[in-house]
């Protein structure tokens, strides 16, 4: 029925115009002619916040919002924003002075509104932002000659551009704006529109076309936005014609090449937006488009260093050049623009610092500079001007202390530090109320230091503050927490028992801490909660039955801990995707919904948790009684399992080498220049008193040349592990090694690789951990060998992507075979196939029916359980059957399928200290690693 009342409305204002007149016959005055029509406009568009103040008891008409006289007559109509739905009534042209007519912003959908051809004084004419659709009249041009201002953009315009759009003389302003213009565009016939100032035709699915070079024409453009219209090719010369440019947008195009030299000069620039395109070549280093306020070419592939003459650009405001190629220092000029607010530099292969000075000058709001090579410490007056809400610089290599301007910065709502080398005590005032628009925290992979307030503010949605060295007490959390993270620090104390306040969050980790007491049981009320992981911690006590009520839950971490009794028959309401409840006490049957494949290494290193006999036999064969396995064996495996749970740390270092350089000959000990980067036990003349024919091992000549470069390894007497493991005949070993030696050689080996992940900043893999790259000296210890293959990663457990696979068969993680995107839990892989070796004497491809030694163990652990089969014959004395098998339990930890479930190697090295008899116990240390198991070089 609306349908129908709209129409009728829709005939009454189509009737011929001589009809239409008879209601307003020329005896009554023009005053009054026009009062009449525009109470019947409000009548047609019903009431709205302007209409329903028009009064039929008010003469005064020009006095009605939303109208303009002149001289008593009716010349401007400007109703935006009336939530009008019906189409512009024909009679609206009776206004015979009507000269602008502004119905924007309302829900007006209707062809293109034809009936106002007869509006012939109507110089502006505004349809914008509402729901016009279908293609635009041919004969358009049927407007008022007198047009000067089109706005056409934001509605559902589709079809091509008419020609005859070229043919308003007086059109100052033409915007054609996000439509659905298909087609090729009129640039010809625009070109032909001598005053155009303001031409937009962005936002249309255009066919794809090169630059119009006739817009070259429009001299008298002052606006040219033509983004996202399917541009390809080259900005052309033509375009340097346009010297009264205040704004150019070419963004979102496909346009390449580099950005021409005239935009960088252009005396009245002061908006340049060239996102999103393939841009490539050098910024102009000779910048004179000194009136530049904001500057947009990120998103494109940009080189060479950012210019000085940035830093002259005194009204710039932003500057925006992040997704580039941009390398070198940031210009220290920058720092001093008085008007900067925002910045954004991220991913780009920027180095140094950041300009001193920045932030002290400005009114600076917004820094993003993360993904770079940046390093030295942030500017100190950041937020000196009391402006700044969003700090962003992780992933570069900034260190020291958070500057003091961030103490009390109130602005301040987002703050991402992570994965840099900051240090020093997080300023305590940035937990408080004081700094209340604060609500995320993002500071992981730091060595931030300090405690927290008993509660944290209410404003507060993010925190991660994991891998950094907080301690004390757990805060109560905010209201608003969505993400807490903790993993890795010192925290301790027990779970706080309310956690009613913080139902709103999705994401707690707190993983790796010194943690205590029990799981609360208002732990069920996180009903929102869908990642729990508190492993790595001291928690004892029941699973409480509550967290069957955490529906929402997926991922569950619960492993490394003191936590007994049996599994809640609640999990059994649980769809978990990962659960992890390995290294703790409990005991009972496993839940009837866990007991399948998805759960089979969920569960390990729990003495007495089984799976009933009576079951199929293909369920859980693992966690079944076996017989050959005594409780002493059971008992020692929990003190294994609880070893497994350490602290990751961060430090730096760097695998070292030597320079030897040769001036005049090569037997003249002073020509040699020795670069130790540290400590050596061998100088340059032991080196050189052995480079003799007598000592020629390789197929490489020495050659009289001008200078040569050596990489000297230190002599280890006994060869490799490989051999002494695999090939004791060929080099005449007397016997096996014993127990005490082969431990010694894992220990030595562990200790190599932890300083690489650990103490190495940034991180370490070797990716060719193997027995033939361990070495042993005269005394049988062990060092790491061959860093051909080694990669730097980014940050400690993220994912980096290298370009090849690299190892040896049978050391490989299952997912280096399928994704390049690995981290260094594939060295932690690779030394459990050497200790499965260690232990059992077989070779690392060598599995028999199965894949490889890594999944040979893991299936006769999952069948046999442990036995005294499992040794090699050389180490099957009863007194260290019991050690050796324990070891034997940790090689198959490392070898698991999935990354997350494997130890770091930290862990590793804490658990077999556990058995040295030498060693303190495995009591925890900062220095366990040590970079003296890596072979000198």
């Amino acid at each position: 029925m609306a349908n129908k009342r709209y129409a009728s409305f829709f005939l009454f204002f189509m009737m011929p115009f001589s009809l239409l007149h008879k209601s307003y016959p020329q005896s009554v005055n023009q005053s009054s002619d026009e009062h009449q029509i525009l109470l019947e406009l409000k009548k047609h568009w019903g009431s709205s916040p302007v209409l329903s103040r028009w009064s039929s008891n008010s003469a005064a008409h020009c006095n009605w919002g939303g109208i303009t006289c002149t001289n008593g007559v009716v010349t401007g109509i400007s109703l935006p924003n009336q939530t009008f739905i019906k189409p512009i009534p024909p009679s609206i042209c009776l206004l015979k002075n009507l000269t602008h007519l502004d119905v924007s912003y309302n829900n007006i959908s209707s062809p293109f509104p034809t009936m106002l051809y007869n509006c012939s004084n109507l110089k502006y004419l505004d349809l914008s932002n509402n729901t016009f659709a279908g293609k635009l009249p041919n004969d358009i041009n049927s407007l008022p000659a007198l047009l000067e201002h089109l706005n056409l953009s934001s509605n559902h315009f589709t079809g091509r551009i008419p020609p005859s759009i070229g043919l308003f003389p007086r059109l100052k302003s033409l915007l054609l704006d996000t439509n659905q213009f298909d087609g090729k565009y009129p640039a010809e016939d625009i070109s032909n529109l001598a005053d155009l100032e303001r031409l937009t035709l962005a936002v249309n699915p255009f066919v794809p076309a090169p630059f119009p070079t006739e817009f070259g024409r429009l001299t008298h453009l002052t606006y040219l936005w033509l983004s996202n219209m399917n541009i390809t090719g080259e900005i052309p010369e033509s375009l340097s014609s346009l010297r009264e440019l205040n704004l150019l947008d070419l963004s979102s195009n496909k346009l390449q090449g580099k950005i021409p030299t005239w935009i960088w000069q252009h005396k009245k620039l002061q908006y340049l937006y060239m996102y999103g395109n393939k841009f490539t070549g050098e910024i102009e280093s000779n910048i004179t488009a000194l009136n530049l306020v904001e500057i947009d070419v990120s998103a494109n592939e940009l080189t060479g260093t950012i210019p000085d003459g940035f830093g002259k650009m005194t009204n710039l405001t932003l500057l925006f050049l992040y997704f580039n190629k941009l390398s070198g220092s940031i210009p220290p000029s920058v720092g001093l623009l008085p008007k900067l607010t925002d910045i954004r530099l991220f991913n780009n292969m920027l180095s140094g610092s950041l300009p001193s000075e920045l932030g002290k000058h400005s009114p600076l709001a917004n820094l993003e500079v993360s993904n770079n090579n940046l390093s030295g410490e942030l500017p100190e007056g950041l937020c000196f001007n009391r402006k700044l809400y969003s700090s962003v610089v992780f992933n570069n290599s900034f260190s020291g202390k958070v500057p003091s301007s961030l103490d009390g910065c109130h602005p301040l709502q987002n703050l991402m530090l992570y994965n840099n080398n900051f240090s020093g005590e997080f300023p305590r005032s940035l937990w408080s109320v004081v700094t209340d628009q604060l609500s995320v925290v993002v500071i992981q992979n730091n060595n931030f230091s300090g405690t927290f307030p008993a509660q944290l503010p209410w404003n507060f949605t993010h925190l991660d503050i994991s891998n950094n060295r907080f301690s004390g007490p757990i805060p109560t959390l905010a209201g608003k927490m969505q993400v807490f993270i903790a993993a890795n620090n010192f925290l301790s104390g027990e779970i706080p028992w309310d956690l009613t306040g913080i139902s709103q969050v999705t994401k707690l980790d707190l993983s790796r801490n010194q943690i205590s007491g029990s799981i609360p049981m208002t732990i069920g009320v996180l009903a929102r909660l869908n990642t729990l992981n508190l492993s790595g911690n001291q928690i004892s006590g029941n699973i409480p039955v509550a967290f069957g009520y955490m529906t929402g839950l997926t991922v569950l971490d619960l492993s490394s801990n003191e936590l007994s009794g049996e599994i809640p028959e609640d999990f059994n309401k649980l769809m978990l995707n990962f659960l992890n409840l390995s290294m703790n006490q409990l005991t009972g049957e496993i839940p009837t919904s866990l007991q399948n494949k998805t759960y089979e290494q969920s569960f390990l290193f729990n003495p007495g948790i089984y799976v009933p006999a009576s079951d199929s036999p293909q369920n859980f064969p693992i966690y079944r009684e076996r017989a050959n396995i005594s409780k002493d064996q059971s008992g020692r495996s929990i003190a294994l399992i609880s070893a497994v749970a350490s602290i990751m740390l961060l430090v730096s270092a760097m695998v070292g080498f030597m320079l030897l350089r040769r001036k005049k000959r090569i037997q003249d000990h002073l020509s040699w220049k020795l670069t130790p980067f540290h400590v050596l036990h061998f100088t340059a003349s032991d080196i050189l008193s052995g480079l003799c024919e007598q000592n020629w091992i390789g197929t490489w000549k020495w050659q009289v040349c001008s200078e040569a470069k050596l990489l000297i390894y230190e002599y280890m007497e006994n060869g490799s592990l490989h051999q002494w493991l695999h090939q004791r005949e060929r080099i005449g070993a007397p016997g096996p090694l014993d127990w005490p030696t082969r431990l010694q050689i894992a220990i030595d080996s562990a200790r190599g690789l932890c300083y690489m992940h650990h103490h190495c900043s940034p991180p370490i893999v070797h990716r060719d951990v193997k027995c033939a790259n361990i070495l042993l000296d005269h005394n049988f210890r062990a060092k790491m060998a061959d860093f051909g293959l080694a990669k730097i990663l980014l940050r400690a457990g993220d994912d980096e992507s290298f370009s090849a696979i690299a190892g040896t068969f049978g050391y490989m993680a299952p997912e280096y075979g399928h994704r390049l995107k690995v981290n260094e839990k594939i060295d932690v892989y690779s030394f459990g196939v050497v200790l499965l070796e260690i232990i059992t004497g077989r070779v690392a491809n060598d599995g028999g029916e199965y894949y490889c030694l890594a999944q040979w163990a893991w299936r006769q652990y999952q069948e046999y359980g442990l036995s005294v089969d499992l040794l090699d014959e050389g180490i099957r004395d009863p007194t260290h059957v019991e050690d050796a098998l324990e070891v034997f339990t940790l090689a198959v930890i490392c070898t698991g399928e999935h990354p997350s479930m494997r130890p770091s190697m930290k862990d590793v090295l804490h658990v077999l200290l556990r058995f040295d008899r030498k060693s303190n116990g495995g009591i925890l240390q900062d220095d366990i690693c040590d970079e003296t198991a890596l072979l000198e070089s």
